[in-house]
């Protein structure tokens, strides 16, 4: 039951049809567990509180560093070295004292993951690695909860929604993680600091729809926005047959017919056979300018329009960074023709000049 104070505050989305009192009932029951309170999790928590989500649990082991500032706009110059989901906590409440928080300074492992999410109706994951974002991933598909799904990489962001009334997860787009040494994180290969306020916002947006059940959600589907350019892109994300027991052992292993090569042996058959093969690179222009290992370069929201002009009797071997864009476009190539592609797997950053 709302408060006369809260029916005040949230009055200008409460007017709305598509929510309403019965929508706005639903966020004041709702149960949400933020993963994350960094550069995704700062927008998304403070869209979530102000739009008065009942409960919100928020994530995260770390301590708010002069390096965050740019961009985890939730803190400032004095709250370094304090613990960010205290933090995050405390002006959350101050700006909306009529919800709840309950905080977790702790990271999430396999022995607290199942109990972490047990406990909340949806999941947010924030989180800046993939141990940590395969381990959500699989948990929600695990316990049956559906899961907001944000990353950002530069210039570019990807948003979606996994394991919603038994669509797609993660491991539907990328089955496996790569070498966490592979990847270049924000504090070696940078971010802008925006970025992360525009996807945590349409993040937020996912969570608050599911949660309503208004809209349309980005369920079976992967949006990519590329921030640089204003690239905004959707792809359909096909779900691979599983059945998951009860008691399910972490982690799924899902989509194995993607097609994935190595470095080594894409430098033989350069090598050997150089006819026979045809490489596409799905980076933007200037990534493929700075650094490159030859072949055509088609960005990734290009591709679709561009798909029959690919020549057929060649092995395509989709190229990116880091070899999570190029399985988009070899199951995209999949999909839409029909042909078999690989995925240069670990990406560029695997292959040694």
């Amino acid at each position: 039951m709302l408060e006369r104070e809260e029916l005040k505050r949230y009055n200008r989305q409460m007017i709305l049809p598509e929510l309403g009192l019965h929508g706005q009932e639903k966020l004041k029951a709702a149960r949400v567990l933020m993963i994350g309170a960094g550069g995704l999790g700062c927008p998304v928590l403070q869209y979530l509180a102000a739009a008065g989500a009942g409960t919100i649990g928020i994530v995260d082991d770390d301590v708010v560093d002069i390096s965050n500032l740019h961009r985890q706009i939730l803190y400032s110059a004095a709250d370094i070295g304090q613990q960010k989901a205290l933090i995050a906590k405390q002006k959350l409440n101050q700006l909306n004292p009529f919800i709840e928080l309950i905080t977790y300074t702790e990271r999430v492992t396999a022995a607290n993951a199942q109990q972490l999410i047990s406990n909340f109706d949806v999941v947010i994951d924030g989180s800046d690695n993939f141990t940590t974002r395969y381990l959500v991933n699989d948990t929600c598909a695990v316990l049956g909860k559906p899961l907001v799904f944000g990353s950002i990489f530069k210039f570019e962001g990807q948003v979606s929604v996994f394991n919603h009334l038994g669509g797609p997860n993660y491991r539907d787009i990328f089955p496996e993680a790569p070498p966490e040494n592979e990847v270049p994180n924000c504090a070696e290969i940078g971010v802008i600091g925006v970025l992360p306020g525009i996807i945590g916002t349409y993040m937020a947006n996912e969570a608050i729809k599911l949660i309503c059940s208004i809209g349309e959600l980005l369920s079976g589907k992967l949006l990519t926005l590329n921030a640089l350019d204003n690239s905004i892109c959707i792809f359909k994300i096909a779900t691979a047959a599983l059945q998951l027991p009860v008691n399910a052992t972490l982690p799924i292993e899902r989509n194995k017919d993607i097609k994935q090569v190595d470095a080594n042996t894409v430098k033989q058959w350069l090598t050997e056979t150089p006819d026979e093969i045809y490489l596409v690179d799905v980076r933007e222009d200037y990534e493929f300018d700075d650094e490159n290992i030859g072949g055509v370069n088609i960005p990734l929201y290009e591709l679709k329009e561009q798909a029959n002009a690919l020549p057929t009797g060649k092995k395509l071997v989709f190229i990116c960074q880091t070899g999570q864009r190029s399985k988009i476009a070899a199951q995209q190539t999949r999909s839409s023709l029909g042909r078999e592609a690989f995925s240069l797997k670990g990406g560029i950053s695997a292959f040694n000049f």
